[in-house]
């Protein structure tokens, strides 16, 4: 009677930890010959050649490149070096730092908190962190010292606009705008990364009594809004948003490579950030952030716009969740018609670009950009990262595309864009 007491506690214990059982279950990924999915080993092999190539000629460092297609990986390979200082060559599970795909996960995690009706996407952020209330555009500014003077906003941010990037909400030091960069310098807002002792929290509650850029809504402007979302998840679930991804996403779809900050069991599968000097890769050094921060430092500011590290399978695993229509392994992340909403038009033509659109997580194809080729399929759900991350995923042809790589600096990478093509002129059925 014991053991029985203690198999049911497990097994609640199992289930609390998932989002919810399925009844549909798609195989984890798994590894299987192209032509059985339908591409060809010899066109594939024109992305390794291209690959070793962009390696011998310096354009790049190291490459872990991943393709997929039916929930089968038909190319996974590791090029050049990981650390070229330490001749520590690149490896398959190598995990990067990838920074704005971690967008997408924040944007996940907002949306399984929708499904369970804790928020509507039009509600005003303030109504769930105070100090959003009221905003205000920038009306002028002085650089002689910084100071500025604002109009009130026609209305207020909503939840939308933070996921879309219509919020207003600038970025920073990596802001367009020289106003905004020191704007968001002098309050000491933190962006991106960070090894110092402050959490989102405190970040985004000096976020919230800065000026916009504009009206909430009227202009696509790319910002720290997915950190405002990370704090945002910490107010509705009631814990912190490295444990709510752990125990809701990262688990239960088995990414155990995808973390804030490593555990030291892994940390030393971490690509080094390297640039271009004198003809040499070199380790990128200190600038306004530390690059090791995913492994040292205070380990408390988790960035839901840039914060997370991967590797590619996590990240392939992550994407084909949504290709499955938002389940993995018989668990079920997100209905199929939450995916819908993720990957429809949210943002009209504010994107400003006649090939895509942006939905509530991704970038999307349109037929124009289906029909301009390279792109991928109409629907191609895509983006990338700050240390020359990429990824995509399209949905009618079953194809999954990862590029990793860990660069700063000016770098003759063409890899990027003829990846994608590569994965696509492969496809052989």
């Amino acid at each position: 009677m014991r053991n029985l007491i203690v198999i049911i506690i497990i097994a609640l214990a199992v289930s609390a930890n998932a989002q919810t059982g399925s009844i549909q279950t798609s195989a984890p990924l798994t590894t299987a010959t192209p032509e059985s999915v339908g591409m060809s080993t010899e066109r594939l092999n024109r992305m390794d050649a291209i690959f070793k190539e962009s390696i011998n000629n310096g354009d790049v460092p190291g490459i872990v490149a991943l393709v997929a297609r039916n929930g089968k990986v038909v190319f996974h390979e590791a090029y050049g070096m990981a650390d070229t200082e330490s001749d520590r060559k690149m490896k398959k599970d190598d995990i990067f730092r990838i920074a704005s795909q971690t967008k997408a996960i924040t944007s996940t995690a907002v949306m399984m908190l929708w499904e369970e009706g804790k928020f509507r996407l039009d509600d005003p952020i303030s109504k769930y962190i105070p100090g959003f209330k009221n905003p205000g555009v920038l009306e002028s500014f002085k650089y002689s010292d910084t100071t500025y003077t604002t109009v009130p906003a026609v209305k207020e941010i909503t939840i939308r606009h933070l996921l879309t990037h219509t919020s207003g909400i600038g970025y920073g030091v990596i802001d367009g705008d020289e106003r905004f960069q020191m704007i968001y310098n002098k309050a000491g807002i933190t962006d991106l990364f960070t090894t110092e002792k402050i959490s989102i929290e405190e970040s985004v509650k000096k976020l919230a009594k800065l000026p916009l850029h504009h009206n909430p809504g009227e202009e696509f402007t790319y910002s720290e809004g997915l950190d405002v979302l990370g704090y945002f998840i910490e107010v509705v679930s009631g814990m912190p948003f490295d444990v709510y991804l752990r125990k809701h996403l990262f688990d239960p779809l088995g990414m155990d490579d995808t973390w804030f900050y490593l555990p030291g069991s892994i940390a030393d599968r971490l690509v080094s950030v390297q640039k271009k000097e004198n003809g040499d890769w070199i380790r990128y050094p200190v600038t306004f952030y530390d690059t090791d921060y995913p492994v040292k430092g205070a380990k408390r500011f988790f960035s839901g716009g840039a914060g997370l590290s991967s590797s590619a399978k996590d990240y392939a695993t992550f994407l084909q969740m949504y290709l499955n229509g938002g389940e993995l392994n018989g668990v079920r992340i997100l209905s199929r018609t939450t995916v819908q909403v993720l990957m429809g038009n949210q943002t009209g033509d504010l994107y400003g670009d006649a090939v895509a659109y942006y939905g509530l997580a991704f970038g999307v194809v349109t037929s124009k950009g289906q029909d301009a080729g390279g792109e991928g399929s109409e629907g191609t759900f895509s983006w990338g990262g700050y240390f020359n991350t990429q990824y995509f995923a399209d949905p009618k042809e079953q194809t999954i595309g990862v590029i990793m790589k860990q660069t700063q600096g000016p770098v003759n990478d063409e890899t990027g864009w003829k990846f994608r093509l590569l994965v696509n002129q492969a496809i052989d059925d």
